[in-house]
């Protein structure tokens, strides 16, 4: 069905795995304890633009923990609130395949071992995955589910130079390829909000990244304290989206979508205590009603 003909419907990723699994499962958020080439001066020193200091990691389990006592540590945090007996171990914060590959197979094979544990997701940059990464990654996919989740946030130069993100679009194109090719699945990070991006910019780079992945993620843009994104809206450079304008958006980027692109996320949440604006997007509840209703007044 081409994108102009379609209703609002969208592939969910509770549907997803509903359909996979059989049931619900969650995310298990770790942290891997690396860094990224774009704070270690490989490529940069500041990292984007956006990133704070936990490197998007501020609801992963505590850092420098064995991974068997972070999924402990996470299990009890869900149990609280759900009764799901299956999960997918998640790593989180910064680049997660920017460490030397038996390192990486330790790490991974540990928060793959578990029964429980039913897929692998893995957020990195498409600039750190080298033959020797993608070797091992094709190896554990041969035993559950491995999922790569690239941050692309947009196709466009110079909003990518802004973000300082460091490296080309063809560098992206190239990783998506070899880990499709791998048979491993692929799932797009993008940022809409960007400073100085209208409305066809990002549904440009919705589009790209939704012809090319298996899945993707749309995150709201969040200023938060400690980031130099900070300092250039404290200037008054530009303005954060409103959650009507947001939710407008959603509804024309989940048109965009080719009908069998998962949609893993609508939103995103800042840390409260690091969340400059949109202070809107705090309110949890809120923010998902209003998308929920705006999508529901789309498909009529």
């Amino acid at each position: 069905m081409a994108a102009a003909e379609r209703t609002m419907y969208y592939y969910s990723l509770n549907e997803y795995l509903q359909k996979t699994f059989g049931e619900k499962v969650y995310k298990l958020s770790l942290d891997g304890g690396m860094t990224c080439p774009n704070r270690d001066g490989t490529c940069g020193t500041r990292g984007c633009i956006f990133c704070s200091a936990g490197g998007s990691g501020e609801f992963a389990a505590q850092r420098g923990l064995p991974v068997a006592r972070q999924l402990e540590q996470a299990k009890r945090r869900i149990a609280a609130k759900t009764g799901c007996r299956r999960f997918i171990a998640y790593f989180q914060p910064f680049t997660n395949t920017y460490a030397p590959v038996e390192h990486l197979r330790q790490l991974f094979e540990e928060a793959m071992a578990p029964e429980e544990i039913v897929a692998l997701s893995i957020a990195t940059r498409p600039d750190c995955l080298g033959e020797d990464v993608l070797a091992l990654l094709r190896e554990l996919n041969q035993k559950k589910p491995v999922w790569v989740e690239l941050g692309l946030q947009t196709i466009h130069p110079r909003t990518a130079a802004y973000i300082r993100r460091g490296y080309p679009l063809s560098v992206y194109d190239d990783a998506v390829q070899r880990l499709r090719g791998s048979g491993i699945q692929v799932i797009t990070h993008i940022i809409l909000g960007l400073p100085g991006e209208s409305r066809e910019d990002m549904l440009a780079t919705v589009r790209y990244a939704g012809a090319r992945s298996d899945g993707v993620k749309l995150q709201l843009l969040h200023v938060l304290k400690g980031t130099d994104l900070l300092v250039d809206y404290e200037r008054g450079l530009f303005e954060v989206m409103t959650l009507d304008a947001y939710a407008d958006l959603l509804c024309d980027c989940l048109r965009a979508l080719p009908p069998d692109v998962v949609v893993h996320r609508l939103t995103g949440d800042g840390d409260k205590k690091l969340l400059v604006a949109p202070l809107w997007s705090g309110d949890k509840k809120r923010v998902i009603n209003t998308v929920r209703e705006r999508i529901r007044r789309c498909e009529r």
